[in-house]
């Protein structure tokens, strides 16, 4: 799971309360949740992801059953995984953090894809992974809601959705996701009857082959 290191310097503690979570208490945190972990397509948003130490390890959780039930199938295994890893999200206010965390992430992916199909493997499929992780690793703040840098802007999530090999991308504001008092609201039924409320999309895509994400822009 990489380092247990919990400080970087304590300069950025001062600035920005950076204190890292050690393995043990990760791992124990994401047990409380563990079927949730295991689920190929659950979402987790880590809004102070650091460079990922609860990242990394829903994404190892969840790349073991892939592996356990998709391992035989190349393609099946390719598929999954980028459900995999589209289904992580992280925010954080410093850039170093963010880079370290995508490079951590993707690197956990393209280990596990390389050991199993090591000469078949495929370039499009890490572009993939790459592009999907630019998009749902954020360098922003989450108090702001807003990116960091230069021009900040309200800070925007894809939703990825399986749909037979292909991927469906809808954007959503950040925003707007967690905050029901400003949300455009579309009433909908749950299975029980309750009425329940979703953000409208800012921008859908068309959908794309799953291997083609990254050019679909």
């Amino acid at each position: 799971m990489g380092t247990s290191k919990q400080v970087t310097s304590k300069q950025r503690v001062v600035d920005h309360g950076e204190v890292f979570t050690n393995p043990r208490e990760v791992n124990a945190m994401l047990d409380l949740v563990k079927q949730e972990t295991e689920r190929i397509d659950s979402r987790f948003l880590e809004p102070a992801c650091g460079t990922g130490n609860f990242l990394a390890e829903v994404l190892e959780r969840k790349l073991r059953v892939v592996k356990r039930d998709y391992a035989n199938s190349q393609l099946a295994y390719e598929r999954y995984a980028v459900l995999a890893i589209s289904s992580v999200y992280g925010i954080d206010i410093l850039q170093d953090n963010v880079e370290a965390c995508r490079e951590r992430l993707f690197g956990i992916v393209d280990r596990e894809y390389s050991a199993l199909y090591n000469n078949e493997t495929k370039d499009d499929f890490r572009r993939t992974v790459r592009f999907i992780l630019s998009c749902n690793i954020v360098w922003g703040d989450a108090l702001t809601l807003k990116t960091v840098g230069d021009d900040p802007q309200p800070i925007i999530f894809p939703e990825w959705s399986a749909i037979n090999g292909h991927l469906k991308r809808r954007d959503f504001s950040f925003k707007e996701l967690i905050s029901q008092a400003s949300m455009q609201e579309l009433p909908l039924f749950s299975d029980l009857g309750e009425e329940v409320f979703i953000p409208l999309p800012v921008r859908e895509y068309p959908l794309v082959h799953f291997l083609k994400v990254a050019d679909a822009v």
